[in-house]
């Protein structure tokens, strides 16, 4: 926890300071200013802001010191896609040396207003099948970065939530219908659905008196179950959904350790923070004269699975000793 709060603190610092001063900023005597651009395309949360804060650590450990020699312009979209385009528009304008942006959902605006300015995406499922990038080895244009997963580990959701709640025979899929990851991760979640014995079917997660009436009536039947699926919309929508599954009882699992840490039964997936201090060392590669278009696609170097017991509790679930023993992190 300690770094973690670190990480707040030194996201009040810098990252607050640099979305304070305005862009004139000048450099110390002898060294140039290059400017940085930020595009989050969720709303200001705890958790975006460590992952901000850990990029920005990162950044500093490489030699990128604000006010010295590099400016940051953080921008929120608050998973709106009019922000979004509005935020890309601006900061595209400004001319920065890099950008770095967050999810489909942003990196779509910032490539339709520039094919030159370099941009590192981090939480981006399908890079290739957006059309973001040519192929993961070979970028070939002005954008590279870190997937969040492969489609394959959408398959282990429903598996790890049949280990955890066996009586589980239907699932509702809360997902993105309008972007290409929102597609993808349904698809092979119900790939593997029948071998598990799990009926499966579809929320969009368009609008939030939609999630709360389809998850109420999902929940009149018995042995249902939920599956968040990653994209900004999730973000949005997070903490009505993980209020939905307790309400109704129903085992849940997510992408991410912060909606555990929130109230959720589970996580399976990639370590935001890690992405990001990744990014930081893609920024610094491309500050430093490289190209985009030479700079592969990476996946997660980590997963992480993590399991709140008290919520188990609260669903009257006794958690298996073997998944107990396999989680990364157990929440007491």
């Amino acid at each position: 926890m300690a770094s973690r709060i670190g990480r707040r603190k030194f996201l009040a610092t810098l990252g607050g300071a640099a979305a304070a001063r305005p862009l004139a900023a000048r450099a110390q005597q002898g060294e140039p200013m290059r400017l940085i651009g930020i595009l989050i395309n969720v709303p200001v949360s705890e958790d975006q802001q460590t992952s901000v804060a850990a990029f920005l650590e990162a950044l500093q450990q490489l030699g990128w010191a604000e006010g010295r020699n590099v400016r940051i312009d953080i921008r929120w979209g608050e998973g709106r896609i009019s922000e979004i385009r509005r935020h890309a528009a601006e900061l595209v304008a400004l001319t920065p040396d890099v950008i770095l942006a967050t999810g489909s959902v942003g990196m779509g605006p910032l490539l339709q207003a520039t094919r030159t300015i370099p941009i590192v995406f981090c939480n981006v499922t399908d890079p290739v099948g957006a059309g973001f990038v040519n192929s993961l080895a070979h970028p070939g244009g002005n954008a590279t970065g870190f997937v969040q997963f492969e489609y394959t580990l959408s398959g282990k959701w429903p598996e790890l939530l049949k280990e955890i709640a066996p009586k589980v025979t239907r699932v509702a899929v809360l997902r993105d219908a309008d972007i290409a990851a929102g597609i993808g991760q349904f698809a092979v979640i119900q790939s593997v659905a029948p071998a598990l014995g799990v009926e499966v079917s579809a929320i969009n997660m368009n609008d939030a008196v939609e999630i709360e009436r389809a998850v109420t009536d999902f929940a009149r039947s018995p042995n249902g179950g939920l599956i968040l699926t990653a994209g900004a919309l999730a973000a949005v929508h997070r903490e009505l959904i993980i209020a939905l599954a307790a309400r109704h009882k129903l085992p849940a699992i997510f992408i991410r350790r912060f909606y555990v840490i929130r109230g959720g039964l589970m996580s399976y997936g990639y370590d935001q923070d890690d992405q990001f201090r990744r990014a930081a060392g893609y920024v610094d590669r491309i500050l430093k004269g490289e190209k985009p278009a030479d700079l592969p696609v990476q996946a997660p170097t980590k997963y992480e699975l993590v399991i709140n017991l008290k919520t188990a509790k609260a669903l009257g679930l006794d958690v298996p000793p073997g998944l107990s023993a396999r989680a990364d992190e157990v929440i007491e």
